[in-house]
């Protein structure tokens, strides 16, 4: 990289902190991107010229509201609601919602801004949004989920579309609160638009494969990740965070090509069972109870519990981090190096730490970035659109190959790129210039907008 793209691309960064202040989760976000395009912009100088990537790192759109509902003992509550549309160029804005008391502007923005390469990424015509809570749904009862969701739902309706801006389900927001979220919409709009939103029951509009489509894609895109070596997953072992919808279908596929996965973890701490974990166990603690995963110890008793421990202790051979961002710090990344990891495949947005991914390349690790690696998720619910848009309903087989065939386009993509501009095995910045080239076409081709 010549030292005038350097000072450009650390001009923009500037510019990106000044403009964002106290946002650190969207200013490593930017970072990660922009570190990588140096050889793009010497390539393309017209990127520089109508300065693409200052574009993209200011959203299109930002909407904060008021989310005021009534608990069950009749006190008014009061939260705030998020929407973020960050880049429209290649299709109408597509990203979650996340319902968690942690959410601010910062988190919401940088998921907008991951969304929007991950979007590219996925071949799919759609561009990059986020949004959500500060809301809990945690030890609310159904009816304080559903008259929250109503009141979301009652100011983000005008802002939404399914030719304008699709959401769906992220963190705190699965089929129960999507199927409160569009019935609202439907009682407003009077319009039956299953179109837009996604994420919903395949009993009502739904596509099959939705709620396994970021697990399974996760574990698909660290099995290409492998195979580029020769490796085979089949008798490895592995570790997943998490026990949520990514965590349980990572660790479902995981299983089905052969892998023994030792344990999982939620916000309280992780289990480990030497023998491999019990999935039916994991899925009637979690999807019918909502319960806490120490419960699997009771049932298990060769497995282990560690009340807030760090679940990248315990040894393996591949790392699937699917819990939330900055999860994996430096530290754990060189005990898992360690420990012999081959493979890191990301379900969640952001993870690791800039640290942690340093240490898995430097290393040589098969590191899988997540706008690349749990991109299968948005292409699903771009396939649930195109089936709404059809009027049509795919079985689980057919939406599965299409999700596989993603996976795979995407791994190509990245892996090739990489190597085209003299980074090979860099799935972070083939990443990153894949969908930096898709959106700047678009945005090149609209003009100054």
């Amino acid at each position: 990289m010549n030292g005038t793209i350097k000072a450009r691309i650390e001009s923009i960064f500037d510019q990106v902190i000044k403009r964002n202040p106290g946002e650190p989760e969207f200013h490593q976000a930017v970072r990660e991107v922009i570190e990588t395009l140096g050889p793009v912009l010497e390539k393309h100088p017209e990127y520089a010229e109508y300065k693409i990537i200052e574009r993209i790192c200011e959203p299109e759109r930002q909407i904060i509201f008021r989310v005021p509902w009534q608990d069950d003992k009749g006190e008014v509550q009061i939260n705030r609601g998020f929407r973020v549309g960050f880049n429209s160029a290649l299709g109408p804005y597509k990203g979650g919602l996340r319902f968690h008391p942690s959410v601010t502007l910062g988190t919401i923005k940088f998921l907008g801004f991951e969304q929007t390469f991950k979007n590219a990424l996925s071949g799919m015509p759609i561009g990059g949004a986020k949004g959500g809570s500060d809301f809990d749904p945690k030890n609310k009862s159904e009816g304080e989920v559903m008259r929250f969701c109503q009141s979301f739902m009652t100011e983000l309706y005008r802002h939404i579309g399914e030719l304008t801006d699709v959401p769906a389900g992220d963190i705190g927001v699965g089929t129960r609160e999507i199927g409160f979220l569009f019935g609202q919409y439907k009682r407003i709009t009077n319009r039956y638009e299953s179109g837009v939103i996604t994420g919903k029951s395949p009993a009502w509009g739904g596509a099959l494969v939705r709620k396994e489509a970021t697990g399974y894609g996760a574990v698909y895109f660290a099995r290409e990740m492998l195979k580029v070596r020769g490796i085979d997953m089949e008798g490895k072992t592995a570790v997943v965070s998490g026990s949520g919808n990514v965590a349980i279908y990572a660790i479902e596929k995981l299983q089905e090509y052969g892998v023994k996965v030792v344990a999982c973890s939620d916000s309280a701490g992780f289990i480990y069972d030497p023998n491999g974990l019990n999935l039916d166990t994991i899925k009637q603690i979690k999807e019918v109870e909502r319960g806490r995963i120490s419960a699997y110890q009771a049932i298990h008793r060769d497995s282990t519990y560690t009340a807030g421990g760090n679940i990248w202790n315990v040894p393996c051979d591949i790392a699937l981090p699917c819990a939330t961002q900055n999860e994996l710090d430096e530290e754990s990344a060189r005990t898992l190096v360690a420990n012999g990891c081959i493979a890191v495949s990301e379900g969640a947005n952001m993870p690791t730490t800039p640290g942690g991914i340093k240490v898995f390349q430097d290393a040589g690790i098969s590191y899988g970035p997540g706008k690349a690696a749990n991109a299968g998720g948005v292409a699903t619910s771009a396939l649930e659109m195109q089936q709404n848009a059809s009027r049509d309903a795919w079985t689980f087989e057919y939406t599965d190959q299409k999700l596989q065939t993603i996976m795979r386009d995407i791994h190509r993509d990245c892996y090739e790129t990489a190597k085209e501009y003299g980074m090979a095995n860099n799935y972070v910045a083939g990443a990153n210039i894949v969908g930096l080239k898709r959106v700047a076409v678009a945005m090149l081709a609209f003009g100054i907008i």
